[in-house]
């Protein structure tokens, strides 16, 4: 995927290190999910498996705004319409991926090192304040151009736990494991902050595009320095909380939901989110 355009309002070298730098990135998101549905459910509930794919595919293809200055950034979603509805199997919804709303906002504070995420869990906001998350990043020296940018490779690879809730004869059971994570990023010095989509940065220049797992974040769109005032402003509202925290909430309330919509008879549906 090729950038579209690219606006500048003035020489690169002349603005990059302005005192009132600014610019907005827009990136456009894309996950491959994987699930398993078993032999019960798909028999109830013919071509469930298809609906499920194609809901998926549309859920995650979002797009997003990250408005920048040199020490500061606003990570939001662009507003749209509203996202397909779930399916059902027999009456009960089935719950894919993350429970937050559109209307999250993540700011970083890149010279404190810290960051607040304003975002909604099942109706209520909560407030993430935490340091920034700090990537072990390898720089390869491999290139490649994204639109007008000539970008640079950088590799982060971490062992961490992974959990997997199913729910299995009507009974919700959580699995937990050892995973490789492995995230790609492509950065352009050209663009000289330290800043990126989500929580990425870290690195000499701001990325253009992320391949964390089975998601894929591409810039399609960075205009400089321009005419209108880029307002960055740190959220206040939400119940204030820690990264880890916010993690065994979301948790908490993923088996409750899966609790509530299990399904009818009690039997036979299992939920494996992967990615």
């Amino acid at each position: 995927m090729k950038i579209k355009t690219f606006v500048l309002s003035c020489l690169i070298s002349g603005t990059m290190f302005a005192q009132d730098f600014s610019g907005r990135a827009t990136y456009k998101t894309h996950r491959k999910s994987s699930f398993e549905l078993d032999s019960t459910t798909m028999a109830t509930n013919p071509g469930i498996k298809n609906q499920l794919e194609a809901q998926m595919r549309k859920m995650f293809q979002k797009t997003y705004i990250l408005d920048f200055t040199k020490s500061e950034s606003m990570f939001k979603q662009k507003q749209e319409l509203d996202g397909p509805k779930v399916p059902k199997s027999n009456g009960a919804i089935i719950m894919i991926g993350g429970m937050a709303g559109g209307r999250d906002v993540l700011y970083k504070n890149i010279k404190e090192k810290r960051m607040a995420n304003k975002t909604d869990l099942m109706g209520k906001i909560f407030l993430i304040k935490d340091n920034l998350v700090s990537y072990d990043w390898e720089l390869t020296g491999e290139t490649k151009n994204i639109g007008n940018y000539t970008c640079y490779k950088a590799v982060f690879e971490k062992e961490e736990e992974s959990v997997e809730i199913k729910m299995i004869d009507g009974e919700v059971k959580e699995e937990k494991g050892m995973k490789k994570r492995t995230i790609v990023a492509w950065y352009t010095p050209d663009v000289s902050i330290s800043n990126g989509p989500k929580n990425f940065g870290g690195l000499p220049g701001l990325i253009l595009e992320v391949n964390d797992g089975n998601e894929t974040i591409m810039c399609s769109e960075i205009v400089l320095n321009p005419s209108e005032t880029i307002d960055i402003k740190e959220p206040t509202k939400g119940k204030i909380v820690t990264r880890k925290k916010f993690a065994e909430i979301s948790l908490e309330k993923t088996k409750e939901m899966m609790n509530r919509y299990r399904s009818r008879d009690g039997k036979g549906m299992e939920i494996k989110i992967g990615g």
